[in-house]
């Protein structure tokens, strides 16, 4: 572990489905020479890349969790986290952006700015985390980078400038123009070990010097001695432009663009180069913490090994040793045989082993300094916790998570199966906070929730694997949800005589819809009519029947309860009597406010061959889609849609037997609207069925 924190790089690698993240991860490790032989993702050795470690992962082809390991290059010490590019472990990416310093976007120069890499760059937007861009795929036909660099301005508002421009590009790209240097490069050697440099072509130079020229404007703003070398028309040294370039891309304010093709082994050292050159390390973020103590006031962290440790736990895994707890460690330094405290449950913490990790396998430490990361062994804490050293009541700000969309019933095959079953749902849900699993008390059936059907169906099938739970799953249920749409006013009196003391209490006031929250309480009770110690017993009552609506007994919505008026007994009232008072009023008020029923509505992007355009179109249609759009981007057609989440189920094998295959679509979930009447009224049968067979 090096001393110099300066030469430190936490960086994440993320993107869209497919644009090749794991690939450029593999060639990274390989130059570095963490790894010594080149492994593909959908490799026909059987072996697979090695940051996809879990089985299900080199079967698919795709990557469920993130995974991190470190290397070094150039006298810099890299730590990598490759993420999932697939909407349903978007949690994944999230608990990598918020430990990151600075972010890889992957891009397809074929497929360009994708509605994923939208998603990724919104999450990079909401942790502030500086990135440069890679455009990988330049060898593919079709490829064109710098239409990619014009969506990123204009579809992610980047202000995107290219670092290199290709030589060749599809069967022809050989290398790069190095626009700072002004070199071309090649890569020679079996896996493009060897660079070569050579002069710019002759064809080239033209291209080559108006990129410069664009490169050299972008990065003169951020520098005064740039701008007068440029006025002067003096000689402008690569320092001096990377220097200008780094501070620009700290502040987020310009994203460097390189190019190359991770497959063919072209590219990636001068990516490599940028990522120790322009991103930020652990002394050039801004990190903050909240104190509990003193009303969650701001403060800022320095990456000081001297200083009070702060550590955040931002993944866990189950080993073959116990709970592996992933750390990043911002301040202070952690040894092993410390105690530390974890501030959400308040208990100490003795820290056993240390680990650094390579993907699967892990090398023993004896310290985490600030700045770096590393990982627990045997440490009960859940995603998120912090651990500070005893005497600080720091807690970082946790991460967003998104509701889960969708829900399964699985039931266990045998006895053996429950148990295992049980272990396995108390696990994921511990792992990933987007994962829920519950009984449903009537039915008595297990649920498990999640962000889509690809994220439960991996589940499942780890369930199976990992923990030989035989399960068997019921149909998909989508989250509907209840809501009033029109103002309501109760007047509802609790009163219940039964010897000694009763019960009274009576709430008056009104319901209205609200787009706000999904519920705000108000009291605008005068005069004492209820007692200001019964207040907070009638905002309980009210939140409780939010969780089942009087309609068709989903979770309740957008409503906004005002209390203004009320009564209360000097013997009789208490928080109970008034609960139920809030019960019957909402009950009551519910009724007469015109109740819907909402349902989850998806943004689905489909890229399509254009001859499949109208065909996907029509699909899309046949499932109440709403069509947003669609663009032509080269031989592909790209379609926006808004579609009701209970449609999509089973959509991706229509999708491709009506496509040959070649379609594919991503889903996030957009909005809850109102379920159209037909709908509604099948949805209430349904329900009044399925009350029949359980009673």
């Amino acid at each position: 572990m090096k001393e110099d924190i300066k030469s430190v790089r936490n960086i994440g690698i993320s993107a869209h489905i497919d644009s090749g993240k794991t690939t450029l991860t593999e060639r990274i490790l390989y130059y570095t020479k963490r790894i010594h032989a080149i492994h593909d993702v959908k490799g026909k050795d059987g072996v697979g890349a090695t940051m996809d470690s879990m089985e299900l992962e080199k079967e698919r082809g795709i990557t469920i969790a993130s995974a991190a390991t470190f290397c070094e290059w150039d006298g810099h010490e890299i730590n990598i986290i490759d993420t999932p590019g697939h909407v349903d472990f978007t949690i994944e990416v999230e608990r990598s952006l918020r430990v990151m310093d600075g972010a890889v976007l992957v891009l397809c120069s074929v497929g360009g700015v994708q509605s994923q890499s939208i998603t990724v760059d919104h999450q990079m937007k909401r942790y502030n985390v500086p990135r440069i861009a890679f455009v990988n795929k330049c060898d593919r036909s079709g490829a064109n980078p710098f239409r990619v660099i014009r969506q990123l301005n204009e579809k992610l508002g980047h202000n995107a400038v290219a670092m290199q421009i290709p030589i060749g590009l599809e069967a022809k790209f050989e290398g790069i123009v190095d626009l700072v240097t002004m070199k071309a490069i090649y890569f020679d050697g079996d896996n493009g070990e060897i660079l070569r440099e050579e002069a710019i072509p002759e064809a080239l130079m033209e291209e080559a010097l108006q990129y410069r020229e664009a490169l050299v404007d972008a990065a003169s703003l951020f520098s005064e001695e740039l701008t007068d070398a440029v006025l002067e028309e003096a000689e402008i040294s690569p320092d001096m432009m990377i220097e200008a370039l780094r501070k620009g891309t700290l502040t987020r304010e310009i994203t460097p663009v390189f190019m190359g093709s991770a497959y063919k082994n072209r590219g990636v050292q001068p990516l490599l180069n940028g990522v120790t050159s322009l991103l930020p390390c652990p002394l050039d973020v801004k990190n903050i913490a909240l104190d509990t103590e003193q009303e969650e006031a701001e403060v800022i962290l320095t990456a000081d090994a001297k200083k009070p440790v702060v550590a955040l736990a931002f993944k866990l895994e189950d080993g073959q040793y116990g709970q592996l707890t992933y750390i990043r460690v911002y301040q202070g330094t952690l040894n092993k045989g410390d105690t530390v405290i974890n501030v959400r449950t308040g208990k100490k913490v003795k820290v056993g082993r240390l680990v650094r990790m390579h993907a699967n396998q892990m090398e023993e430490i004896d310290r985490i300094g600030a700045g770096y990361m590393g990982a627990l062994f045997g440490i009960d804490c859940a995603s998120g916790d912090t651990f500070v050293a005893p005497g600080l009541s720091l807690t970082m700000t946790s991460m967003y998570v998104p509701e889960p969309v969708i829900s399964l019933a699985i039931t266990p095959k045998d006895n053996k199966a429950e148990i295992n079953m049980s272990k396995a749902l108390n696990r994921f849900s511990k792992e990933d906070p987007t994962f829920k699993a519950h009984v449903n008390e009537e039915t008595n059936e297990t649920i498990i929730s999640g962000m889509g059907e690809l994220h439960l169906e991996v589940y499942i099938e780890r369930m199976r694997r990992e923990y030989k739970a035989e399960v068997e799953t019921g149909m998909p249920q989508v989250a509907y949800r209840e809501t009033i749409t029109r103002h309501s006013p109760f007047d509802y009196v609790h009163k219940k005589q039964t010897g000694g003391s009763g019960q009274f209490g009576r709430i008056g006031g009104y319901l209205e819809p609200t787009d706000e929250a999904d519920f705000i309480f108000e009291s605008k009770v005068v005069g004492g009519s209820i007692p200001t110690q019964f207040i907070p017993a009638c905002e309980k009552g009210f939140k409780e029947c939010m969780k089942k609506g009087p309609k068709l007994e989903f979770p309740v919505n957008g409503i906004k309860v005002v209390v203004n008026d009320g009564a209360s007994h000097s013997v009789d009232s208490s928080d109970m009597a008034f609960q139920a008072a809030a019960r019957g009023a909402f009950k009551e008020a519910y009724a007469k406010a015109a109740p819907v029923i909402l349902e989850p509505i998806m943004k689905v992007v489909v890229e399509t061959p254009t001859e499949f355009q109208g065909a996907v179109m029509g699909l899309l249609n046949q499932r109440r889609g709403i069509i947003l759009g669609s663009q032509d981007e080269g031989p592909m057609c790209v379609i926006e849609a808004q579609v009701p989440l209970a449609e999509m189920f089973g959509y991706s094998t229509v999708l491709r037997s009506s496509t040959q295959g070649k379609a594919q679509f991503t889903m996030e979930f957009s909005v809850y609207r109102e379920v159209p009447k037909s709908i509604a009224e099948e949805l209430a049968k349904k329900v009044a069925q399925d009350k029949k067979q359980v009673a």
